[in-house]
């Protein structure tokens, strides 16, 4: 029991951990608070771990699964917090206690909506989210501050690149366990070579407390280009699975194609073209800076038109067609078409 649970902590580790790491920096904090930031991500993830696989009252599924954190949300809680300083999390945190209570009176009835959320939507989704974090991947490949002087050196990006390539090379190399956390050992070797380089920060984990804040401080350890070439990947990845799901979407089939071709065009302005909203109220601009909110909502609302509203059945105009179409067999069971 205690290797399997140490390969679901070694295998979830890098997910917990990577969404703090984006935002953190992003509404400002410090390094330090950063990686205290991680620790309560992975302190609140073995609490939902928890709830999830031990169950209370009506809450869990009562599964041996660990609970992560999504990316779904980093896109969205950058545009709330970005501008607002050290205020700027304490925002994000109500923000989210306001969806969790919302998700959780919801849960009930959600079964109820999954239909209005086919692989035409959530494939979509999915895609946005992994090509909004990419840009992310790109800067910390770059070092992280714009205002550095090495930003975008060559020693920076050769790092960057050094890293992507062990990650790719061990995923093709390890088999089983080891495979499934490349990016986790990829992440170990490029700080490992990063170190001579002169680009590794000890100072997180000297300032670090009691157990969850060391634990956190280790990843905090990574420089940002060795972070930024796994990055590639990771985030990739996301999109990679976005790809997948669409595949099952039957694009060739009523408007799913417009449909995404919509959502993903609008979903891409906020990436594209960072500045394209600045003439709207600043409130519209937590939903509209964000290329996930935006693609999301394009893809339900075009999807309820095009696939919901007003849709009829399609039924054969001459009922003797139907007839015409059965089996000869007296025997055979017949076929609705």
């Amino acid at each position: 029991m205690f290797t399997s649970g140490l390969q679901h902590v070694a295998a979830m580790y890098a997910g917990v951990v990577a969404p703090p790491m984006i935002v953190g920096p992003a509404v400002g904090l410090s390094a330090k608070e950063t990686a205290f930031l991680m620790g309560a991500s992975l302190f609140t993830a073995g609490i939902a771990t928890l709830l999830q696989t031990l169950g209370f009252w009506r809450i869990g599924a009562r599964l041996p699964f660990v609970n992560g954190v999504s990316f779904a949300g980093v896109t969205p809680m950058i545009a709330i917090g970005k501008d607002r300083g050290h205020d700027g999390i304490a925002v994000i945190f109500g923000a989210i206690i306001v969806a969790g209570l919302l998700g959780f009176v919801l849960a009930p009835y959600f079964c109820k909506l999954v239909r209005f959320f086919p692989p035409v939507v959530t494939g979509t989704v999915i895609t946005l989210i992994g090509v909004s974090l990419l840009p992310v991947a790109f800067n910390w490949s770059q070092g992280g501050n714009a205002t550095a002087d090495d930003y975008g050196s060559t020693t920076n990006i050769t790092m960057a690149a050094v890293t992507l390539v062990i990650v790719l090379a061990l995923r093709k190399l390890l088999r089983g366990f080891l495979q499934q956390i490349a990016i986790l050992l990829g992440l170990v070797v490029g700080t490992l070579i990063a170190v001579p380089a002169g680009i590794t920060d000890f100072g997180a984990l000297g300032d670090a407390d009691g157990l969850v804040p060391v634990a956190a401080s280790v990843i905090a350890l990574v420089p940002l280009p060795v972070l930024g070439g796994a990055g590639i990947v990771l985030f990739g990845s996301v999109a990679a699975s976005g790809i997948q799901t669409l595949a099952t979407a039957a694009l060739e089939k009523g408007e799913n194609a417009l449909i995404v071709a919509a959502a993903v065009g609008v979903g891409l302005i906020p990436i594209a073209a960072p500045g394209f909203y600045h003439a709207f109220p600043e409130d519209l601009l937590v939903v509209l800076d964000s290329g996930i909110s935006t693609g999301c909502v394009v893809a339900i609302v075009l999807n309820l038109a095009f696939n919901h509203w007003g849709r009829t059945p399609d039924v054969p105009s001459d009922p003797e067609a139907v007839d015409s179409e059965q089996p000869k067999d007296p025997m055979a069971v017949p076929v609705a078409h």
